[in-house]
């Protein structure tokens, strides 16, 4: 079928300047306008902003912490709903159906999980399978592994480093490589309860900056198209914003992504002892062209807090809203869930604030990146009140006169005139994430990308616009009409193939063998484990 948008205004960076003009599409694909052919369909746009599909690089949408929240938090959920059909792990409710569809509602066509436990893959990528409409991909999580902290230890070649990380990809069918608070749940393990950059994890003598500098250079050597995913040291604490500061330092001319760096944001002035630092960490990031960082967002409101960082969330215990928590250690990743509200205090508010200020005080919208840290600074639901804060000066007012004003002192926000364009929204929700993760056939609208698109219709209500979407198109299909899901279909879970070393695989199962008692075929999966066809789409190497 071909398919005619007409008369939309289209913002796509990554092929011209925004303008008036008509997408069209057949089989799936965004195609040059037929010469000679009329449109089998015709949809008129006119009036309306029309991208790409949106691309949201870090959210926690499945896996063992996720389906623990669902089980810790039933009641701030709809499980009491009948479950759908055909989504065999819908055991909390709608939860995992509905993350597409809500997605979709608001043009996300892509989605990636940003901390897959690789010896959990099978049960993550179960889940996923089972979350309608939109594609997916995962990040496996290294770095307090006892298998690569012991060749970091017994200095390896980095060869055999780059085999290693190369086969946990491979296996776990990922699209990349994330650190989490690096030795800091290895350290955790013989009572250490606070973990910075420099310090040593005792039983291994290697230090977290060593774990994220070799991690780092196995992805580059690999061509792993998206950078090392740090998530760093200290996350939290009054003062950490030096940590951050010395993450930045160490990426050293190589490529490095640092998530949520709001909640590395923090100073120490005032006396709470708790300030804003984003502008500093603003002008590092100006600064040092091969860092990329999301901001992590705070919101008001209920959540949950879902981490692998298990030094910083067994820290949070106290903090939790309701007071219920789980904390558990296991090997190589542990993980906490500590629900919790944001409240309009002192220290919700200048949290608000200090992820406000990153977004507006990096002034290239192609290297940050658009995220909540779903669920922990927000639910990804809000992000269209978030649209509207980055696009209108007179919305951030509205909102901060609300909020702890002695707070806000401690921030530069009030003094930002900076908007939002559509054209940087483009790029901050679209192409840059299609850039970032080596995905070329998508978060544009040239000739031969995946028809994914997304219309809007304008309105001074620009929540409202990115809520409800006018039309969503799917691979072409059209999923959503009138903020709607109109259409069902299932998206695919995009991963990267890097060869896998034989030796490496046979030196793997004996260490299985001897350290857990199991053979390597318990920790890794064929594809037709799962059971929808054509489950995965693999993404190219870089060369």
């Amino acid at each position: 079928m071909l398919i005619r948008l007409a008369g939309g205004e289209v913002v796509d960076p990554v092929n011209g300047e925004s303008r008036r003009r008509d997408v069209w599409i057949r089989d799936g694909l965004i195609v040059e306008r037929p010469e000679g052919r009329r449109a089998d369909k015709t949809f008129d746009v006119s009036g309306c902003v029309v991208m790409a599909g949106a691309i949201d690089i870090h959210s926690h949408v499945g896996g063992g912490n996720v389906n623990t929240a669902r089980l810790l938090l039933p009641e701030h959920h709809r499980a009491h709903q009948a479950r759908p059909l055909h989504t065999p792990l819908s055991n909390a409710g709608w939860s995992t159906f509905r993350t597409g569809t809500l997605y979709a509602q608001m043009g996300f066509t892509t989605v990636v999980e940003p901390a897959m436990n690789p010896l959990n893959a099978l049960h993550t990528h179960l889940e996923l399978s089972d979350i309608p409409i939109i594609d997916k991909a995962t990040l496996a999580i290294l770095g307090n592994d006892d298998f690569l902290l012991s060749m970091i230890r017994d200095n390896e070649p980095a060869a055999m480093v780059d085999d290693y990380v190369a086969w946990t990809v491979s296996s776990s069918r990922s699209l990349g490589v994330k650190v989490i608070n690096a030795g800091g749940a290895a350290a955790f393990k013989e009572n250490v309860r606070a973990f910075s950059f420099d310090d040593v994890v005792p039983a291994y003598g290697v230090s977290s900056r060593r774990i994220v500098k070799t991690l780092q250079a196995a992805v580059g050597r690999l061509g792993i198209p998206h950078p090392l995913h740090v998530h760093a040291n200290n996350l939290g604490i009054p003062g950490n914003a030096a940590t951050a500061a010395e993450t930045i330092s160490a990426a050293e001319g190589e490529r490095l992504h640092l998530a949520h760096l709001q909640f590395y944001g923090y100073g120490t002035e005032g006396k709470r002892g708790f300030s804003s630092e984003a502008t500093r960490l603003a002008e590092l990031v100006n600064g040092t062209p091969e860092v990329t960082i999301d901001v992590g967002q705070v919101m008001f409101g209920q959540t949950v807090t879902i981490s692998s960082d298990v030094t910083r969330q067994f820290s949070a215990i106290g903090h939790a809203s309701p007071r219920k928590s789980v904390i558990y250690d296991g090997d190589a990743n542990g993980g906490g869930i500590v629900p919790y509200r944001y409240k309009q205090d002192y220290y919700g508010s200048l949290q608000w604030a200090i992820g406000l200020e990153l977004f507006l005080l990096i002034n290239d919208p192609w290297r940050v990146f658009f995220t909540t840290d779903h669920p922990n600074g927000a639910p990804f639901t809000t992000y269209p009140e978030l649209f509207e804060l980055l696009m209108s000066r007179e919305a951030r007012d509205i909102q901060s006169e609300k909020l702890n004003q002695s707070a806000l002192r401690h921030s530069t926000l009030s003094s930002i005139t900076r908007e939002y364009t559509f054209d940087e929204i483009a790029i901050m929700t679209r192409a840059a994430p299609a850039r970032l993760l080596g995905l070329k056939d998508r978060g544009h609208l040239g000739a031969g990308a995946v028809a994914d698109v997304a219309v809007y219709r304008r309105g001074k209500d620009i929540a409202r616009m990115f809520r409800e979407a006018a039309l969503v198109f799917k691979n072409g299909d059209l999923v959503v009409q009138d903020g709607t899901v109109t259409h069902y279909r299932w998206g695919k879970a995009l991963r990267l193939d890097p060869p896998q070393d034989r030796a490496m695989t046979r030196r793997l199962a004996d260490y299985f063998e001897s350290r857990y008692g199991l053979g390597l075929d318990w920790f890794t999966f064929p594809e037709t484990a799962i059971s929808r066809a054509d489950a995965f789409a693999e993404v190219p190497c870089n060369s």
